[in-house]
């Protein structure tokens, strides 16, 4: 039996649900679940500066920062996703390659910024993609970080690893990762959640934020680079 490599299967699984995904994406980005992130992170960007999306998927979200005027590169280990976001749409200041987010092919402080989108919970080790971010961007650049929360659905990816079995779902719970951050070399700007629709502000707004990051669907970090 051939022995279980982590990113062989994650390129694999992710090529499959491309299709999937696509049709999915821009619902999620302009209305569904991922649609604050941009106004959340274009707070904190240098306007018009040079942003990495890692983990980009099929390119939506990486297309809706460059038309607020940033340049953007999307990087994603799916060779069906990267096909995806190149028939979107090109420009010299929006580009996709294929690649791994632990050995990113770009030189030392190349971006302003960067964000990734639920991609480090599908990496087999999320300290060197963190890492490898933290290389590519510029001393006291901003990264935000989109983490699967306690309630989301996609967690479930990982629960067959209960019975031995092999995942590519690296799940952490947000304040685990946020400990994570502040130990290599990443201070914490602020964080919001995304909740479930039965979840009202009003429930959370009173709770503490470990509270809040417990009934959150995902948690969304902004990051600062330590000089």
């Amino acid at each position: 039996m051939k022995e279980f490599d982590w990113h062989d299967e994650a390129e694999k699984q992710w090529n499959q649900r491309a299709n999937f995904w696509s049709k999915q994406s821009q619902h999620m980005w302009m209305s569904g679940s991922r649609s604050t992130i941009i106004p959340f992170i274009e707070e904190y960007l240098v306007p018009n500066s040079k942003v990495l999306d890692a983990g980009c998927g099929d390119g939506f979200g990486s297309y809706l920062l460059y038309e607020r005027g940033f340049e953007v590169v999307g990087i994603d280990i799916s060779t069906e996703m990267i096909e995806k976001a190149n028939s979107r749409h090109q420009d010299e200041k929006l580009s996709f390659k294929q690649g791994d987010l632990t050995k990113l092919p770009f030189l030392d402080e190349f971006f302003a910024g960067a964000m990734a989108i639920n991609s480090l919970e599908w990496i087999e080790k999320p300290l060197d993609a963190l890492n490898e971010i933290r290389r590519v961007t510029k001393s006291g650049g901003i990264f935000c970080v989109g983490l699967l929360g306690p309630t989301a659905g996609p967690r479930q990816n990982a629960y067959p690893r209960l019975y031995g079995e092999k995942v590519i779902c690296n799940t952490m719970m947000p304040w685990e990762f946020e400990k994570l951050a502040e130990e290599n070399g990443w201070s914490i700007v602020t964080g919001q959640p995304v909740n479930k629709q039965a979840v009202l502000p009003v429930h959370t707004k009173e709770l503490p934020t470990d509270l809040q990051q417990a009934l959150s669907f995902m948690w969304l970090f902004i990051l600062r680079k330590e000089k």
